[in-house]
């Protein structure tokens, strides 16, 4: 009898075991050259503990894959793996206790309600990675990152970046300046007052200069971009009902709501100063996840980013935990022209018109222009409401064009990760670690960044399953090109 599951449950509903640094045997192909440095992904590894079950995708206990790209001692080129979880205090907590114990995104801590408003939300550590010189950054935007030792993704513990106070959190999202090496991002504090708290670091990470602003209600900001000498922030019109999720009436998610009288707000500030310099509302739209920004020469503020018509999406992504989906929310790309001193909406459009997400431009682009766009997106024949991404494409600015790399039927791609070529300034590799639902178990494959259409450069062999997760970086290695 088949399965009335997709493919790709195994790869959300079952928890991932860890591996130690491991030789990955090549499947295909040849490990270019300059592919020097080191592939970091983070996602929830496990959605279960003691037969309970979480209740979003976004709760899932973070773990760390590390894929190292280096010379072999015998000649040519090797790679190797390990994988991690983060060791939060909630994590060997209940790993300890064989159970869940706390609430978090979209999941009620256990117990009676008097217990529940007493227990603090799990901090996951499973959304994204900062790469600093010196550790990882295990990212996970309602609370601190945890700090991770870049070889051998040993926990170190929480990392105020010398700047971080009580409570304050660090978003998961943070954007890198490519030519000055600065680091920009946001966390959001809720309470009586609820602010946006604005970073700006050096290369290293500490912390040089903050501020805060005040928002609205409770409001999810996910992601936000940097653009030239601005940071752009899009409010879409989701708040939160906060005294029954303090209160362990209902978990965070549920009470998030969609109010599209309301309508985005668009707000502008200063990368310098961090101080704002226009605020303005537009339609409503909702967005997770935006790909770059610039200002045009014309002093225009450019934006383009995945834009979904309401906030069907955290269904969706809830329904994604469970390992069936029924839930259509489909994201397309998006473009937004703004002026630059009022950051009104000069003009909309839509860039691409198939359902899409995590768009990412080269590390050299970001916050100018950037000629691609790489992203995740649907199979042509895929059932959309049972079927995660089995593809990822190039988007061509100027021409407009999309070149596609399907995998192929059940096998399932994570955020394309663009890897500069160490050698060669002109060339560029994506990496995306697959699951084959075919055979279970999962890949990393390497395309030449200008031939998604053709077969991939090269397919690895992963030693155990990689859960399906969310983001990842490139770290060159030391002393090549960034």
């Amino acid at each position: 009898m088949l399965s009335t599951q997709p493919a790709w449950t195994k790869a959300v509903t079952r928890p991932a075991r860890e591996f130690a640094s491991t030789q990955l045997e090549i499947l295909e192909g040849k490990i270019p050259a300059g592919l020097r440095g080191t592939l970091y992904r983070n996602g929830p590894a496990r959605l279960e503990r003691g037969g309970m079950r979480m209740g979003h995708w976004f709760d899932g206990d973070g773990a760390i894959l590390a894929v190292r790209f280096a010379d072999s001692p015998v000649g040519g080129s090797k790679a190797t793996a390990t994988y991690r979880y983060v060791q939060t205090t909630g994590y060997q907590a209940e790993a300890a206790a064989g159970k869940l114990l706390y609430g978090n995104y979209g999941t009620i801590a256990p117990g009676p309600i008097w217990r529940r408003w007493r227990t603090p939300v799990k901090n996951s550590a499973n959304t994204s990675v900062l790469a600093l010189p010196d550790r990882l950054l295990a990212l996970w935007e309602g609370g601190k990152p945890h700090a991770l030792d870049l070889q051998t993704l040993e926990t170190q513990g929480k990392d105020d970046l010398s700047g971080l106070g009580e409570n304050l959190n660090y978003s998961a999202h943070p954007k890198r300046d490519p030519k000055t090496g600065e680091i920009f991002n946001f966390g959001v504090s809720a309470g009586s007052k609820t602010n946006l708290h604005l970073y700006r670091s050096d290369a290293t990470g500490k912390i040089v200069h903050q501020s805060a602003f005040p928002l609205d209600g409770v409001p999810l900001i996910h992601d936000f971009v940097l653009a030239g000498e601005y940071l752009v922030f899009f409010v879409p019109p989701v708040r939160l009902d906060l005294f029954p999720a303090l209160v362990g009436l209902k978990s965070f998610g549920n009470g998030m709501k969609w109010h599209a009288q309301q309508g985005t707000q668009i707000l502008i500030f200063d990368r310098r100063t961090l101080s704002l310099v226009s605020r303005q509302e537009t339609e409503p739209w909702f967005q997770w996840h935006f790909a770059n920004g610039y200002r045009a020469d014309t002093g225009e503020i450019i934006v383009d980013f995945i834009r979904y018509r309401d906030f069907t999406t955290n269904q969706r992504l809830k329904e994604v935990a469970t390992g069936r989906t029924q839930t259509v929310a489909d994201g397309t790309l998006w473009r937004v022209q703004l002026d630059g001193r009022t950051g009104k909406v000069l003009g909309t459009e839509e860039l691409l018109d198939r359902s899409c997400e995590f768009p990412i431009v080269p590390p050299q682009y970001v916050g100018g222009i950037s000629p691609h766009i790489y992203l995740s997106l649907h199979r042509p024949d895929a059932d959309r409401a049972r079927e995660l991404y089995g593809a990822i494409a190039r988007f061509d600015d100027r021409s407009g064009t999309l070149t596609i790399a399907d995998l192929g039927e059940n096998r399932y791609p994570s955020e394309p990760i663009f890897a500069p070529d160490a050698l060669d300034a002109d060339r560029g590799w994506v990496l995306t670690v697959v699951y084959d639902g075919n055979l279970d178990r999962s890949e990393v494959w390497v395309y030449h960044s200008s031939r998604l259409d053709e077969e991939p450069t090269c397919r690895l062999a992963l030693p155990d399953l990689v859960s399906l997760g969310f983001h990842g970086t490139w770290k060159p290695a030391l002393g090549h090109r960034v």
